[in-house]
């Protein structure tokens, strides 16, 4: 069962969550909690093969390599259709990449059935999207507890956990409140706990300050980066922005789908 006294910093793992070397035997590559090996990714296939017609298919993604240990913030740096979010996709088990491998947690998401992606996403992965992506008819506390709902977790713990992480990000006196009643920055807040809900080991966020203005996108900045540094979690966040992207302990450059140079 999850541990819900957690908060952005973890104290305990997941018990609810059986982590990947667990199911392995072995803890090899375990340093890394991400990685990709030579990904490609083209849409417009069918299991890999590219469908019939001229001008069928799109590159996203070419040889990508790259890696996140835990506790770290990486940034994805790229303009629109540079292969940002194909990345973020990927690493979360949305999508399986045409080519390469992707590991999370020392398993290899490309391998998995899409129920085993799915299981592995709400057990390890956390993701804040740029439009917050809530539930309006929910209230704050009822999207942080949605992911909880999908693990099974009895209602009264999955209500203290949500708000025990409203707490955490500052929105304690907004448990009741609708995302329409709700500003911009207070719904990003939301989202980054809904994100936290299950403890995962790892966050990807897709221009998470995208709809904000600049002091509000630093404040949920700080919150992110709190909980992948204080929390031993890899982050990973895609922008376009400099300023967002300044809070990471790495930047990795995309252009056309290739990763440009890797700055560290």
């Amino acid at each position: 069962m999850i541990d819900l006294h957690l908060s952005l910093r973890r104290t305990a793992s997941t018990s609810g969550a059986t982590r990947a070397d667990d199911r392995d035997g072995s803890s090899e590559d375990s340093a890394a909690a991400v990685r990709l090996e030579a990904v490609g990714h083209e849409y417009g296939t069918d299991s890999g093969r590219l469908r019939s017609g001229p001008d069928s298919s799109v590159t996203a993604l070419e040889d990508v390599s790259l890696e996140i240990r835990p506790g770290e913030v990486v940034g994805l740096k790229g303009p629109s259709g540079s292969g940002k979010s194909t990345i973020l996709h990927s690493v979360a088990g949305l999508l399986v990449p045409t080519e390469g491998r992707v590991d999370v947690l020392g398993t290899d998401v490309t391998e998995l059935s899409a129920r085993e992606r799915t299981r592995l996403r709400r057990q390890h992965v956390g993701i804040v999207f740029q439009r917050f992506h809530l539930l309006p008819s929910l209230s704050s506390r009822a999207n942080v507890a949605l992911p909880l709902v999908q693990a099974g977790v009895p209602r009264s713990r999955r209500r203290r956990r949500a708000e025990s992480l409203l707490e955490e990000v500052g929105l304690g006196d907004r448990t009741t409140h609708l995302p329409g009643e709700l500003s911009g920055g207070e719904c990003q807040r939301v989202a980054i706990a809904r994100a936290l809900a299950t403890d995962p080991d790892v966050i990807v966020a897709d221009e998470p300050t995208g709809e904000l203005d600049t002091t509000t996108g630093a404040e949920v900045l700080d919150l992110l980066t709190d909980a992948g540094r204080d929390g031993d979690r890899a982050v990973l966040v895609a922008s376009h922005d400099d300023a967002t992207l300044e809070v990471a302990d790495r930047v990795i450059p995309l252009r056309d789908g290739r990763v440009v140079t890797d700055e560290r």
